[in-house]
């Protein structure tokens, strides 16, 4: 569900900044007003779940692969705009250290899995939820809607995105500038391992963590549950150490997201379309049509306009695929971490 560079038009990218540009500014001016309280250590192991639980590849139908997101949990645990700011900061630092997604489509990324999908898991969390109380049963079920129906209202959304680019741009005799598939193919190939592996997914997270601070941490469900009265506050640093620790065993297990083989639908790489060996896979996986020769002129052109450092999670100075996994995973949380600190900083400096 990263779109890379090249996939989307130069144009259709602008719009998609632009139209996350309001959220983002919103949830900053929402959420510096807290920077100085426990909205710190939240934000950061909410960023760096939404990281890492994104690094746990899984198989999906037709060999492409798909992941969670964490929006979910995110959305449950910091409301709409807190999530927003989290998962925005976790595909910022994904695209410019790591090559997941690309530097001209964060403001597609951010507009679909953290905006739209923080905005529809607070929503659908609210509406299922209701006036429950914190330890009832109903918000774990709550919270498994919210995770689910978030994740796939952003893969609709990056099939959208997708499927238009033919008809838009396109060539003197028809050929697409940038993603080759239309709509009819798109949205097919995009949400049926949505619907069903990812989406599954990411509604066992929500739902189980939801669970779980239900019985450890209940403090932190208070921020989307107004109505429900509970003793306590979520602290600091201290506060949310469980969460830490839980996030830390994730760490570890992150090699398991490179069991799954295959490419995730639309995230091909300019020369995959020259290889017989991914022609096929991606024939196979987008109802098998064969896609162009070679890749869309505007996708060859703008694929390369930026080299991460560390692209998909490889350092190049490692030979272990395993450890240079994990050795991400941690890079990728310390600098999500001091990107929330250096902000509180800076905000604390402007106002003072």
């Amino acid at each position: 569900m990263h779109i890379p560079d090249g996939y989307l038009s130069p144009s259709t990218c602008a719009t998609l900044y632009a139209g996350s540009a309001p959220f983002w500014y919103v949830s900053l001016q929402k959420m510096k007003r807290r920077l100085n309280t426990q909205a710190v250590p939240l934000l950061s192991v909410f960023a760096a779940f939404s990281f890492v639980i994104m690094m746990f590849n899984l198989p999906l139908p037709g060999g492409t692969t798909g992941h969670a997101v964490g929006v979910g949990i995110a959305a449950i645990v910091l409301g709409p705009w807190g999530s927003i700011l989290a998962v925005s900061v976790a595909l910022v630092i994904q695209a410019i250290f790591f090559g997941d997604g690309g530097i001209t489509a964060i403001g597609a990324n951010c507009f679909n899995m953290a905006i739209v999908g923080s905005l529809v898991a607070y929503g659908v969390y609210r509406l299922i939820a209701g006036r429950a109380s914190i330890e009832s049963p109903r918000r774990v079920v709550a919270g498994a809607f919210a995770g689910y129906c978030a994740i796939n209202a952003s893969a609709l959304l990056a099939a959208i995105e997708f499927g238009i680019q033919p008809m838009l741009f396109h060539d003197g005799s028809g050929t697409p500038l940038y993603a080759p598939y239309p709509l009819h193919i798109a949205v097919p190939a995009m949400m049926i391992g949505h619907l069903t592996v990812a989406g599954i997914a990411e509604m066992i997270v929500s739902g189980g963590v939801v669970a779980y601070l239900q019985r450890a941490e209940p403090a932190l469900l208070k921020t989307t549950a107004p109505g429900a009265s509970i003793s306590g506050e979520a602290a600091g640093w201290m506060g949310v150490r469980p969460l830490w620790i839980a996030l830390a065993v994730l760490l570890i297990l992150t090699p398991l997201g490179i069991l799954a083989a295959g490419a995730a639908w639309g995230e091909w790489v300019p020369s995959d379309f020259s290889s017989p060996e991914s022609r096929q896979q991606i024939a196979a996986a987008s109802g098998h049509q064969a896609p162009p020769i070679e890749a869309p002129a505007g996708l060859q052109k703008l694929a390369s306009v930026w080299t991460a450092p560390m692209p998909r999670y490889a350092p190049p100075i490692l030979k272990s695929a395993q450890l240079g996994y994990i050795l991400s995973a941690m890079l990728g949380t310390g600098l999500i971490v001091l990107a929330f600190l250096g902000g509180t900083w800076i905000f604390t400096r402007l106002r003072s």
